[in-house]
C-alpha cells in the first residue's frame, strides 16, 4: 500500500498527454505521481504515425519509453494502479493505496465503442482502424470502407477521400448521410451504401470485405470505423467537475477545469480524440500552467 501526503501533482492517466505533462513537471522539480490503469484504447494498434522522430512506433512502446524517461527523475513516480475516487481536498484513492496532492491532472483519455459487428475486433488495429490521420496513408488509393452511424459520417468520408477515392461509406442502415451529402460524395466517386451490415470478413492477411445483411459481400482491403467515444470518469464524481454535452471535461484554454486545482488534458477534453503528438503537446502546455499556478 502506498501512502503519500506531499505530491505537488497527481496525474491520472499515462498516455502521451499525461506522460508529457509529468515529464515537464518533474523537470520543474514538482513532486509528481502518475497513476495509470494500463488499459489504453489504442493497445490493439501495432503502429502509430505522425509523432516526430517516432513515426511508426508501437503506441505501447511509446508509452514504455515515456515512463522510462519520467522515472529517471527523482521528483517523479509511476504506479500501475486504478483510481477509484478523487475526494475533496485532492485525496486520491487507488488500487495501491492513497495519495494526496496540491493539484490533480486528468489525462485518462476515452473508451471506444465500436460498431457491433461480430468479427470487427479480429481485424481492429491491423486492417481496421479508427484514426484516419494516423493510418490512412498506408492504404492510399486502395479499396476502403468507412463504417459508422454518427452524424459526422459524411464529413469523415470527405476527409478519408483525400487518401482514396475508391471508398464506400457504410451507414449500417442509419439515416446519418443526407441526400445533399451523398451527392457531394458521389461527385468525388465515393459510394454510399445504406443497407445494414451483417459482419466483416477476412483472412490471415487482413480484411477482405464487408458482408451486408442480404448476403452480399463487398470487397474491401481495409476499413475505418467511426466509434462513439465515452469518458470513464466515475472516480471524479465527488468533485463535481463541469462537463460539456459530450461528457468531456470542460476546460479553459490553459487546461483548468471548473474546480480550482483540477486540470484536464488530452482526449478527455474537447474536442475529443486527437493524434498522439497533439496530446503530448497539450500535456506540455498544461504542465507549464500547473507549475505557474502552484507558485501562486
Amino acid at each position: 500500500m502506498t501512502e503519500e501526503t506531499d505530491w505537488d501533482v497527481v496525474i491520472i492517466g499515462a498516455g502521451p498527454a499525461g506522460l508529457s505533462a509529468a515529464l515537464n513537471l518533474a523537470r520543474a522539480r514538482r513532486r509528481t505521481l502518475v497513476l495509470d490503469s494500463n488499459r489504453p484504447r489504442n493497445s490493439a494498434t501495432f503502429h502509430s504515425h505522425g509523432f516526430l522522430s517516432r513515426d511508426g512506433i508501437s503506441p505501447l512502446e511509446l508509452r514504455k519509453l515515456g515512463r522510462e524517461e519520467l522515472e529517471a527523475y527523482p521528483y517523479a513516480a509511476y504506479e500501475k494502479s486504478l483510481v477509484t475516487s478523487v475526494e475533496p481536498g485532492f485525496t486520491v484513492i487507488h488500487g495501491n493505496g492513497v495519495a494526496r496532492a496540491r493539484s490533480i491532472l486528468i489525462a485518462t483519455g476515452l473508451r471506444e465503442v465500436l460498431p457491433a459487428l461480430p468479427t470487427l475486433r479480429a481485424y481492429y488495429g491491423t486492417s481496421i482502424h479508427s484514426c484516419m490521420e494516423c493510418d490512412a496513408y498506408e492504404y492510399s488509393d486502395r479499396p476502403l470502407a468507412l463504417i459508422g452511424e454518427t452524424d459526422d459520417l459524411a464529413e469523415r468520408a470527405l476527409l478519408l477521400a483525400q487518401w482514396s477515392r475508391d471508398l464506400i461509406v457504410f451507414t449500417n442502415g442509419a439515416a446519418v448521410v443526407t441526400e445533399a451529402d451523398e451527392a457531394r460524395l458521389t461527385a468525388l466517386g465515393v459510394r454510399v451504401e445504406r443497407r445494414t451490415i451483417e459482419d466483416v470478413v477476412g483472412d490471415r492477411n487482413g480484411l477482405t470485405g464487408v458482408v451486408l445483411s442480404d448476403g452480399e459481400t463487398v470487397p474491401r482491403v481495409a476499413a475505418f470505423v467511426r466509434p462513439r467515444y465515452e469518458p470513464t470518469l466515475d472516480f471524479l464524481a465527488p468533485l463535481a467537475v463541469e462537463r460539456d454535452a459530450d461528457q468531456l471535461i470542460a476546460v479553459d484554454p490553459s487546461g483548468r477545469a471548473s474546480v480550482a486545482g483540477v486540470y484536464a488534458v488530452g482526449d478527455v477534453t474537447p474536442p475529443g480524440p486527437q493524434q498522439l503528438i497533439v496530446a503530448a503537446g497539450h500535456g506540455g502546455h498544461v504542465a507549464a500552467v500547473i507549475n505557474r499556478d502552484l507558485i501562486g
